[in-house]
Formats: structure tokens, sequence, C-alpha cells
């Protein structure tokens, strides 16, 4: 009676369960595909895990020995599992021999966690859930994300709005719960990594802003008072005389909300002096002014 289980996991037939768990092991860490790139590794290595998960079970493995490829309708396993496509293996198995089988999504038999330096972590073979989080990007737009709000996205197939909150950082991320992959009844959450689009007026630094003002030359000279829209609200910025290009005004409290502290940082205001038209100048002004104006 052929019995290919075993010939997966390379072992004798009266092999003990100690030495199934250690050919198991030696084979995970070979055909693994994090680190095996191979192809067909990825195939190998959920049939690896797939065969522990009969015979490492009692029940299962008394089963198997009674019937052996019998079960496969005659096949051996690696041509079973092969002609299965892209079924769930898992499935078809745990119909075959009743009971769980793992839970491993797409037939990783719950293997979990990844590699660390010190070998396996997670556990062969367990009876985890697979991991059904899903990760995305999302760009949103500047003032979105000073003040926050509504923002649309479409995922897997649905548009829905989510909420953004005031101050979110470009490289943060974004926890939706329930709408990662669904599996057996279960949901994962979906990641959204934030992108925040640039401005074409604002530079952020932090929880501040900064933008340029234009102020006619005379406001400067003689001072005056500008009105200056922010994302906030429009405000009247009083301008005093002798002002210089490049000086910059604080507007406390006007820059982006600190989503720990809940405090807002400062809106800085940088002026960019405009200078008049030669052309429109009164001709005895400008005569003037050739005069008088000082040449440093």
């Amino acid at each position: 009676m052929s019995a290919s289980l075993y010939d997966t996991l390379g072992v004798q037939e009266n092999a003990s369960t100690d030495e199934i768990k250690k050919a198991y092991r030696r084979l995970a860490r070979k055909y693994h595909p994090d680190i095996n790139k191979e192809k067909g590794a990825e195939e190998k290595f959920k049939e690896i895990n797939a065969a522990y998960e009969i015979l490492k079970d009692d029940t299962k493995r008394q089963q198997y020995d009674q019937h052996g490829d019998s079960m496969f309708g005659g096949q051996n396993f690696h041509d079973f599992a092969s002609s299965q496509g892209s079924a769930d293996l898992d499935e078809i198995l745990r119909n075959i021999f009743g009971g769980g089988m793992g839970g491993g999504h797409s037939g990783f038999g719950g293997f979990s966690g990844g590699f660390n330096s010190g070998g396996f972590s997670g556990g062969f073979g367990g009876h985890q859930a697979p991991n059904l989080d899903v990760e995305a990007k999302i760009t949103i737009p500047f003032n979105v994300a000073i003040l926050g709000g509504k923002h649309s996205i479409s995922y897997g197939g649905s548009n829905f709005d989510i909420k953004i909150p005031a101050g979110i950082k470009n490289g943060e991320k974004m926890r939706l719960k329930g709408k990662g992959k669904s599996y057996n009844g279960q949901k994962g959450d979906l990641f959204l990594h934030v992108e925040v689009a640039d401005s074409p007026e604002y530079e952020r630094d932090g929880d501040d802003l900064t933008r340029s003002i234009d102020i006619p030359l005379k406001t400067a000279l003689f001072g005056g008072k500008v009105s200056v829209v922010t994302p906030h609200k429009e405000v009247t910025l009083k301008v005093k005389e002798n002002t210089k290009n490049g000086q910059k005004f604080r507007v406390k409290g006007y820059g982006v909300e600190n989503r720990k502290t809940h405090t807002k940082g400062d809106l800085y205001l940088k002026a960019n002096i405009i200078l008049p038209d030669v052309k429109n100048i009164d001709e005895d002004l400008k005569k003037q002014m050739k005069e008088k104006l000082p040449e440093k």
C-alpha cells in the first residue's frame, strides 16, 4: 500500500512522532518561501505542512495508515496536491480527514511569524489564524492633513469614506478594523500608509507652517494692515513700518494640531515686498525718488 505522506517528509512509516517533527522542521526551513526563492519551493512547502498536519495527529495518522493513498484517489500525495490547482488544500484535506487541519491560509499549515536570529518563530503547524491584515498606500490633500476631515478611498471593489485626524503627518499609518481579508468568518484589518500631498503655498516643519505673503512697498515702508487667508480662517496682519523683504511674522496657534498634546503650532508669514511698476509712478514722485532715495 503506497504511503506517500511519509515520503513527503522523508521518514519511515514506523517513524516516531519526534522523528516526524524533526523531519518537518528541517524541511520547513529548507523550503520556506521567505528563504527559498526557487521555482516550486512554495508548493513543496505547502505539501510538507499538509503532510505534517496529518501525521502529527494520531487519529488522522491511523486513518492514513489504514487506507494509504487510496484516500487521495490512488494518487501519490504530490500528484494529488498538484492536481488541486489554486484550491485550498487545507480545506480539501479537512473534508477527507475531518476535524481541524491547522487553519493555515493557502496551505501553510498555520505557520506564522517568519524567521529571526534564533530560527523559526511562532511555532510549526499550530492552530493560529492566517494573517488577514492588508497594507495599502493613500495620498491625502495637504489641507485635509492639517485640518482633518473625510477622505474617500476605493478598496476591495467598494468605495467608502475614512476619517482623517487633524495633524496627521506624512508616513504615519492608519488602521481600519475589519477592512482586511476575510477567512472562515474572521476579518483582518486594513493598514493605510499615509502620504500627504505637497502644498503650493505652505511648508510644514513639525507643527509649524510657513508661507510667503505679498506686501505692497508702501505698506512695508510706512506700515499698515494686510489680510491673509490661513488654513483655519482669514486673519488681519499688522505690518510695522520699515518691514524688510523676507522678514517673518509669527501668528501664534495657527499652525498644525499636535495629535499627542492637542496644542497647535504656529504660522510664520514671510514678507515678499512687491515693488510698483516704475511706469505707473507719478513723474514728480519719480523725480523726487531719484534725488532723495539713499544709495544704500
